[in-house]
């Protein structure tokens, strides 16, 4: 829905774009392990003023020289990075960041927003990866998203359903989970953004109607 049209996402969050991120890494710590693969999937109005999945953007990212590689980690992804098609698809984490930085932003300036606000599950897990990886790649300048700020579907979905497990949410939420496509960075954030979207169409429905009687 264009700004001529209707109501855009600037309008909803205080200025905010919501945008789905998921991460898939070498281990647990930001500092030391490496970040692997990225998706990122705004989050707009469809013409029926509902919240909808936009554009997904997604690469797969080389290890950064001296990464830790958990093999505990990799196996739980069931993800190779020395895979020969793996690696002949991936990026550096500069090329990746600053490809995927400059599309949210031209959604951002699209929908009349000032920031991004990263939205996940367990989403100050993936805030602090992204966060490594921008420090590492001198990528601030470029980096959309509120340094603090997060959305966590997690705590959304404990209040809905009583569930804080991705799949057993979108479950509950009438969603159609394939667990062998889960631990796939692109995957998990379709399927984060679906559920987030359920969430908000389901409780704040009634919210458009008063932000825009209101302007």
């Amino acid at each position: 829905m264009t700004q001529e049209t209707g109501p855009v996402i600037g309008q909803r969050f205080r200025g905010f774009l919501p945008v789905v991120v998921d991460v898939e890494t070498a281990g647990f710590n930001a500092q030391t392990d490496a970040l692997l693969e990225i998706a990122a999937i705004p989050i707009v109005y469809d013409d029926n003023g509902q919240f909808v999945p936009g554009q997904a953007y997604h690469a797969h990212i080389n290890p950064f020289e001296g990464a830790n590689l958990d093999r505990r980690s990799l196996d739980f992804i069931g993800v190779d990075p020395f895979n020969p098609m793996r690696m002949a698809m991936a990026k550096n984490k500069k090329t990746a960041l600053k490809r995927i930085f400059k599309s949210v932003n031209e959604v951002r300036r699209q929908q009349g927003c000032t920031h991004a606000v990263l939205v996940g599950h367990n989403a100050h897990f993936d805030l602090g990866f992204l966060q490594a990886a921008i420090a590492r790649t001198g990528s601030k300048n470029q980096n959309p998203f509120h340094s603090f700020s997060v959305f966590d579907t997690v705590t959304l979905s404990a209040v809905m359903f009583g569930q804080t497990v991705l799949a057993k949410s979108c479950i509950q939420a009438g969603i159609e989970f394939d667990g062998k496509e889960a631990h796939s960075a692109l995957y998990d954030t379709q399927k984060t953004a679906e559920l987030f979207c359920y969430i908000l169409n389901k409780l704040a429905a009634h919210l458009l109607d008063t932000l825009v009687a209101d302007q």
